[in-house]
């Protein structure tokens, strides 16, 4: 089975659009989404109903969990917390609703795989794994060959060799026999790592990839600043921050 696994579309309409749009010229079928419909961008109701609408399994993140009152916004900084401020201003309880229907932890047993938002353990603290150290603890906290996450922005896939060694690969790698794997898809909406266009992870039996897609980041731009979003969100778009 060949996946696509997409995380932190965070309301950008323009970047789901593109990467829908690329895994369809791939024929990919089966799209999993890993969390953070919304928060920071313009297009929140469009975002959530495209997603539900094209892919097979849907987990929450903490900016979902945000607008629907489920995480404290408390725990945002001022930026986030203003455009999730704005987000449960302007969506409907309707798409609401449909946020509060996704869990944050989905296991696909048949696959071997593990899927979450933010990392295996404690999936609803919100916790995030960036280092060789953090994957080394979150190993500790799940069975299966595979695990996908996002919330950092930043893709990456790590290997865990039988041996106990930690290889970290920025775009893609063989997969490799009594190997695990965890693998951040990055962000659809708003990459953190340098590189403004769009990431999302493929999985099939042989390989693991890193995929970037570019999409219209001015017309985002636009969008946001007739919402009166902040603008440290509006320019981060073009630099990939």
């Amino acid at each position: 089975m060949q996946y696509a696994v997409l995380s932190d579309v965070h309301a950008n309409l323009e970047s789901l659009d593109a990467v829908l749009n690329d895994i369809t010229q791939r024929r990919i079928r089966e799209v999993l989404f890993i969390g953070d419909a919304v928060g920071y961008g313009p297009n929140p109701e469009e975002s959530v109903d495209l997603l539900a609408g094209s892919c097979h399994m849907l987990l929450a993140g903490n900016h979902d969990w945000g607008v629907i009152g489920l995480t404290d916004i408390g725990y945002f900084n001022e930026y986030a917390r203003c455009a999730i401020e704005w987000t449960s201003g302007v969506m409907t309880e309707k798409t609401k609703d449909t946020l509060r229907t996704f869990p944050v932890r989905k296991e696909y047993k048949d696959e071997d795989m593990l899927l979450v938002h933010a990392t295996p353990q404690e999936p609803e603290a919100w916790h995030y794994l960036l280092t060789l150290r953090d994957a080394e603890i979150s190993f500790r906290y799940f069975d299966n060959r595979f695990c996908f996450l996002g919330h950092s922005h930043k893709p990456f896939i790590i290997e865990k060799r039988q041996s106990g060694d930690l290889m970290m690969y920025e775009k893609k790698t063989l997969i490799k026999k009594d190997c695990r794997y965890i693998i951040n898809a990055g962000s659809v909406g708003q990459p953190r790592d340098g590189d403004p266009r769009a990431s999302y992870a493929i999985s099939n039996d042989e390989e693991l990839e890193i995929v970037r897609v570019t999409y219209d980041i001015e017309r985002v731009q636009r969008k946001m600043r007739e919402e009166h979003l902040p603008d440290i969100l509006i320019e981060r778009l073009s630099e990939g921050r």
